[in-house]
């Protein structure tokens, strides 16, 4: 076994379907974008009769992931990364870590974290482990009053290898900055899927679409890939079998890690 693959080891990973992550990461247990309601339809807040549709169950229930330390919340403003089950959870856990925006909606244990701006975390055995807010943008330049802010995480500290959590981002020139500072990063859970929904934005990509995903591992020098939320909603383009042809394609498919 290679010294990079028992580094990983160090990092356990689950993914539950959507965007539901578990990072287990110094003796903390994070959270990403809770979902855990049934298959069924959002209605969106905008001009028309437009939904989110969930078609497929989650496989837990935020009771059996037992104890949560932290919740990653990329936003809070969109059912597929926060349902009602996920708003339920909220108040459960000490912190949820947010944009500024989200965490002025949410109030109690919301914290906003702006681009760059960090947030230390005491470890079980008395050290931190430092989480990031990074770069996010949820579709095309200018978006942002449509689509809302969205925020990605960096997870840090000093005796383990960093985790990127990607949220819903588009942009790989926001990949590339996050590169010049944290590259290379061990795990790197990137938001897959090629979501598009043909109202918005003239139907250009809302995340990441596989061949993306493959560049944003090459350009963050990650050593293992961990897709998450590209499926169980309708308005993703690509699943499983896109986002292993990609990475195939790059000479990249020993990166990836389904982590179900």
């Amino acid at each position: 076994m290679s010294g990079a693959d028992t580094l990983s080891e160090k990092i356990p990973v689950r993914v539950y379907g959507g965007p539901t992550t578990l990072i287990e990461y110094g003796g903390l247990r994070f959270v990403t974008d809770p979902t855990f309601d049934p298959p069924g339809e959002y209605p969106m807040p905008l001009p028309g009769d437009h939904k989110l549709v969930k078609t497929d169950p989650s496989p837990v229930t935020a009771a059996d992931l037992g104890r949560v330390d932290a919740v990653l919340l990329s936003h809070d403003e969109h059912d597929d990364n926060l349902d009602n089950s996920g708003r339920a959870l909220l108040p459960e856990v000490p912190v949820v870590l947010t944009t500024v925006s989200g965490a002025g909606r949410l109030g109690g244990n919301a914290r906003g974290l702006a681009f760059w701006q960090t947030v230390e975390l005491q470890r079980p055995d008395g050290g931190t482990v430092t989480v990031t807010g990074v770069p996010a943008r949820h579709g095309p330049i200018g978006c942002e009053p449509v689509s809302g802010d969205v925020v990605g995480f960096v997870l840090t500290s000093d005796d383990l290898p960093s985790v990127y959590v990607s949220g819903d981002n588009a942009a790989l020139e926001h990949v590339k900055e996050i590169a010049e500072r944290f590259a290379p990063v061990d795990t790197a859970i990137l938001f897959l899927g090629g979501a598009r929904m043909a109202f918005a934005f003239d139907n250009a990509l809302l995340t990441l679409d596989s061949a993306q995903g493959a560049d944003a591992a090459v350009m963050l020098g990650a050593r293992r890939v961990v897709p998450a939320h590209f499926d169980s909603w309708a308005h993703f383009k690509e699943g499983r079998q896109e986002i292993n042809a990609a990475f195939t394609e790059a000479g990249l498919a020993d990166r990836l890690d389904f982590a179900r």
